[in-house]
């Protein structure tokens, strides 16, 4: 199956993730795609201590998840992956990765940045990114936890 769904979740791997979209997805394996955390030991460690009993967890760099997606690793797992930033999967996609579906769920408010939903807080170059994908052919929508009803990304920015 590969990847079942992608997810801009600035928190990463935290509860909403774990308890409930882990269930939702059927996902065998949790991936983070981060330059910077898959070097950082620490937050690693903190974040394979939530890992659900009977699921794998991948936290990677962006080359080495193009490279393993390339090369089959997960094609009989039904991976869940949760990326920082928009662009993280421009990459992947740009580099033969299929992204079934992107999902916008946390995004911290910041300078430059424009709170477009509760929870979500966009730049012009993230506003471009998605936009990017979808031109790409992967819909982008907000969908907070499972259980609420998924937007359109039209729906709050145009």
């Amino acid at each position: 199956m590969s990847l079942v769904l992608a997810r801009i979740d600035q928190r990463l791997i935290h509860g909403i993730v774990v308890t409930q979209w882990t269930g939702a997805t059927k996902a065998k394996r949790l991936m983070v795609v981060d330059d910077e955390v898959s070097k950082d030991e620490i937050q690693k460690q903190a974040m394979r201590m939530s890992k659900p009993a009977g699921t794998g967890m991948s936290i990677i760099d962006t080359d080495t998840a193009i490279k393993n997606f390339n090369a089959g690793k997960y094609d009989n797992h039904n991976v869940f992956m949760v990326v920082r930033e928009p662009s993280t999967l421009i990459r992947l996609k740009e580099n033969g990765v299929e992204i079934p579906k992107v999902n916008i769920g946390i995004m911290f408010d910041g300078e430059g940045k424009r709170t477009v939903k509760k929870m979500v807080s966009v730049n012009e170059q993230e506003i471009q990114d998605f936009k990017t994908l979808q031109s790409m052919g992967v819909p982008v929508t907000f969908h907070f936890v499972p259980g609420e009803a998924e937007e359109s990304f039209e729906t709050y920015i145009h």
